[in-house]
């Protein structure tokens, strides 16, 4: 059974934070080909797809569309802030090795 990603309280707080629902945008999270191990992750806000797989908590919304999904089985999106910054940021059990930039991934 394919188990979709979890959203953190950390992450839809943040999105509570800057507002997104009340600007009709989610934080969607995409799978791209590219980056320095294979693959990508695109993190942006965006207004929601019909065909997108949609997280809610928080009054706020996480989408991931039908091609990025698999990637993301069991996944955790979280919110993280560090010295170097603040980010959102993905736990990916299906990541076999990935990079120190933190967005690149291979399976």
């Amino acid at each position: 059974m394919r188990l979709p990603p979890k959203v953190t309280d950390r992450a839809f707080a943040r999105l509570a934070e800057i507002g997104a629902a009340d600007q009709g945008q989610a934080l969607r999270v995409a799978v791209e080909g590219g980056g320095c191990s294979g693959f990508q992750y695109e993190i942006a806000l965006d207004a929601p797809k019909s065909d997108d797989l949609v997280l809610e908590g928080q009054g706020q919304r996480v989408v991931v569309d039908a091609v990025s999904l698999p990637f993301l089985e069991n996944a955790v999106i979280d919110f993280s802030e560090e010295l170097i910054g603040a980010r959102f940021v993905i736990d990916n059990p299906n990541a076999t090795a990935s990079c120190g930039c933190g967005t690149s991934f291979s399976i």
